[in-house]
């Protein structure tokens, strides 16, 4: 049975994320797991980033990178889908973390121009992996916390993940800046095997594998089940906005890109001890850093607007893209990294809004034994599109367009998103209107 739509506006206290972190063994366990994985991830992204615009000199070749940590989370969806509404999400998430440790471990392997090659498949296993993980983590939040904790619990993991980056992003580039990439490679496989742990300990029910008949290796190629996830979707229009909405953050894909371009270019930090490149490095970690701070703010600040009232959330996802669009738009005529860093607050402020209300949608309004499909759609369209754009972005700026102009750009880009979800609203308004009229 499909969850019964709550219309009342809650508030959320910060007391509520407190309570929900002492009072909940097993979310307490996941929420530990992200953070010990997502700070390494930010040691690792930054190196593997600035390695390939070091190794390469093109733009092009970041944004490649990107579509490879992206792309293959739209290809694998389908199949992720399938095994986590028919296997225990718990399992899927240890095997992709250890499947995960030994593929960066792999990443030491690149030494020089001549093996730089081997990033690409590994990104692509990665990636890969993430692709099953991430729509089980997602769709195993409602089983771990009650229906009232759901918005909690999403924004306080958006929260974390906003701490890990400011946190990843300023010492990850300090550790690579002066101890090395090896060493952040290091700590990054390190932290998939803290992950495992951490998630290996949590106890609780996952009624859809109790239900579900056993995984056959045909299974995997078997596309009826995905389908069926998307009849489900079709016949419930109040999930469609919110499944492709994180798609509509246009700015995600490029700002990888821009930031690694902007960091190297227009912003890179000068001074003793310090190389080109790991002042290029440092530019970037600032850039981050105001991005992780807006990706804090937005939503702990959203979120008590919103309470859990289903068209404060839609409206929310609105206006996040419009501050998205006004952030980019300023981060093209920032002339300082401080006032750049600011307008990236800024702009991910809304970004994070929009990522923590559309993930709270679909959780409250999805049946258990779809959820893990209606998720690995969710995730699989946001990263078609980050990667389409990524690419775009540095093609773009190989053939000589300026790095501020494609933040502007992007900026503008991001009203047609808002224009589109603000003729949906305005049409589901018109049609309650008529039916209370």
């Amino acid at each position: 049975m499909e969850p019964e739509p709550e219309h009342v506006a809650s508030s959320i206290s910060l007391a509520s994320y407190a309570r929900l972190i002492g009072a909940n063994r097993n979310f307490r366990r996941l929420w530990l797991a992200q953070i010990v994985s997502e700070i390494g991830d930010w040691f690792y992204t930054l190196s593997i980033y600035t390695l390939l615009l070091q190794l390469t000199g093109h733009a092009g070749s970041v944004a490649l990178a990107l579509v490879l940590q992206v792309l293959p989370q739209t290809l694998a969806g389908p199949t992720a889908g399938v095994v986590n509404d028919r296997l225990k999400r718990k399992h899927v998430m240890i095997a992709a973390d250890l499947v995960r440790f030994v593929i960066v471990l792999a990443m030491l392997f690149v030494r020089s121009r001549s093996t730089v090659w081997l990033v690409y498949p590994l990104l692509v296993a990665e990636t890969t992996m993430a692709a099953f993980f991430e729509p089980a983590r997602s769709a195993a939040i409602p089983n771990l916390a009650e229906s009232g904790e759901v918005l909690v619990a999403n924004t306080l993991s958006s929260a974390t993940w906003s701490v890990n980056l400011l946190i990843g992003a300023s010492v990850g580039g300090v550790v690579a800046a002066f101890l090395g990439r090896d060493a952040a490679f290091i700590l990054n496989a390190l932290s998939f095997l803290a992950s495992a742990f951490l998630i290996a300990g949590m106890r609780f029910r996952e009624p859809h594998a109790e239900a579900a008949a056993p995984l056959r290796p045909r299974d995997l190629v078997d596309f009826s089940p995905v389908m069926e996830g998307i009849s489900y979707i079709r016949s419930h229009p109040a999930l469609v906005p919110a499944v492709f909405a994180k798609a509509g953050e246009l700015m995600v894909g490029p700002s990888w890109v821009l930031f690694t371009v902007m960091g190297a270019r227009e912003f890179a930090v000068h001074g003793r001890g310090i190389s080109p490149a790991g002042g290029a490095m440092l530019g970037m970690s600032i850039l981050l850093g105001g991005r992780g701070v807006g990706a804090l703010v937005g939503p702990l600040i959203s979120a008590r607007w919103a309470g859990r009232d289903d068209h404060r959330l839609r409206l929310g996802i609105l206006f996040g893209y419009l501050t998205i669009a006004l952030g980019y738009g300023l981060i093209g005529v920032s002339r300082t990294v401080w006032m750049a860093a600011a307008c990236a607050m800024l702009a991910h402020a809304g970004g994070s809004t929009v990522w923590v209300f559309s993930t709270t949608l679909l959780q409250l309004r999805t049946d258990d034994r779809f959820r893990g499909r209606v998720f690995s759609a969710d995730l699989g369209l946001a990263s078609l599109s980050f990667a389409t754009t990524a690419y775009l972005c540095g093609r773009f700026l190989d053939i000589g367009v300026p790095v501020r102009a494609m933040a502007t750009g992007t900026g503008l880009f991001m009203l047609i998103p808002a224009g589109l979800l603000a003729w949906v609203l305005r049409g589901n308004y018109a049609d309650r209107k008529s039916e209370t009229g």
